[in-house]
């Protein structure tokens, strides 16, 4: 069985990602494996619905197992969020594609960028480039481009591109055999807040919609509709950040600079911005726009501003996920666990109790998930009490 995996957050899932699980297949996978964010996502904010139903609206749309991104790695920055996935695939030993969404749609142009990043050249120019004051994003981009040409530099300028750049980095790293698969992204561009006229909006668009009551529903395929419509009459969706605003100002009013060497992330002294802005502002808006600057981009504050409230530590952040955990999975799922069970390289994990037997990373890994957890249940329009760990249930379709 020929299998593909896809690292994704299906934040909501959309008509983008069902058009791009079905290409993965029509492009001779036999099976999909989606690595999954938890329930915090890159942006530096709770997904807008929980793992659990995201992972069943995927499966319902045409994944076949959904296996999860611990938090430390879903709320890290593009490096750590490729390191988690990638490995994640490479451990189920089983999985022969990386499928993922492209701006460029060419996986030979993407492997270019790598090898443009990753010389020599570019590492001593983006060091320059840095000493100006410009955002590691911004200085790579530069140096590419100064060097490789804008045809190179524009595809690390592209956010799903970007990614595809850390993924093929990661399997190089990793000596994996996994195949890159670029699938040329449809329809609007990320984050944009305009639709196209092929049903194709982007994530941020649809969550927008969600929150405001907006006609969203011709934007998702009909079973994400079908659960995303059920998590909000049930008061479980949509979260909403701003509910966690005065505990994380009070988690970053009562830090200390020492505190922050720990965390993800930090250099140059971006931890005493951070600081200074969170003991004057009265919102999460007011501080992020307080410490942004040319070097310190927006989501980079973000997600560390989320890694002091969820308390991700460099040392949980570093390494990789150590457990492949199931969400959800349908009658190929099961097929292509019962392969992995001989070629797995770490521990498969149906119920939490199993962690319990397994080594202190591990446990640590998990009790990083648990906080987090009962922390996003503070978020939800009827807020649900601490343990969602141990009682969510892993989704079967069919």
């Amino acid at each position: 069985m020929l299998i593909a995996g896809i690292i994704a957050e299906y934040n909501p899932f959309h008509n983008g990602h069902a058009y791009h699980i079905a290409r993965t297949k029509q492009n001779g996978a036999e099976a999909v494996v989606a690595v999954m964010s938890s329930n915090f996502v890159q942006r530096g904010e709770p997904a807008l619905l929980s793992k659990r139903s995201r992972a069943e609206a995927a499966v319902r749309c045409g994944a076949d197992l959904v296996i999860e991104l611990p938090v430390p790695w879903s709320c890290g920055n593009a490096q750590s969020f490729a390191r988690g996935g990638v490995s994640l695939l490479c451990a189920l030993g089983c999985v022969d594609i990386l499928s993922f969404g492209s701006e460029c749609g060419s996986t030979e142009l993407i492997r270019v960028a790598v090898e443009a990043v990753s010389s020599e050249k570019t590492v001593l120019l983006l060091k320059e480039k840095l000493r100006e004051g410009l955002s590691f994003a911004s200085a790579r981009e530069c140096a590419v481009s100064e060097l490789y040409g804008e045809e190179t530099a524009s595809v690390i300028s592209s956010p799903n591109d970007t990614l595809a750049v850390e993924y093929i980095a990661e399997i190089k790293r990793q000596n994996d055999m996994l195949k890159p698969s670029a699938v040329k992204r449809l329809g609007a561009s990320h984050d944009s807040g305009t639709p196209d006229e092929k049903g194709f909006a982007s994530a941020s668009h649809i969550r927008g919609l969600i929150k405001s009551g907006g006609d969203w529903i011709n934007f998702v395929p009909e079973e994400s509709a079908k659960v995303i419509s059920r998590e909000i009459h049930s008061g479980k969706a949509p979260s909403d950040y701003k509910k966690l605003e005065t505990a994380v100002l009070a988690a970053l009013r009562v830090s200390s600079a020492e505190s922050f060497l720990w965390l993800p992330d930090i250099s140059e002294g971006i931890e005493n911005r951070i600081i200074s802005a969170a003991r004057s502002a009265s919102t999460l808006d007011e501080l992020f726009d307080a410490a942004k600057t040319k070097r310190y981009s927006h989501a980079r504050i973000r997600r560390i501003v989320l890694h002091v409230f969820l308390g991700i530590t460099s040392c949980l952040q570093n390494g990789v996920p150590p457990y492949i955990r199931v969400l959800a999975l349908n009658g190929k799922g099961r097929e292509i666990l019962k392969i992995a069970q001989d070629t797995a390289t770490l521990p498969i994990i149906a119920r939490p109790q199993e962690i319990a037997s397994l080594g202190q990373y591990e446990r640590d890994v998990f009790a990083a998930e648990c906080k987090a957890s009962d922390l996003y249940e503070l978020s939800l329009p009827v807020p649900g009490p601490c343990g969602a760990e141990f009682t969510g249930q892993i989704y079967y379709g069919v």
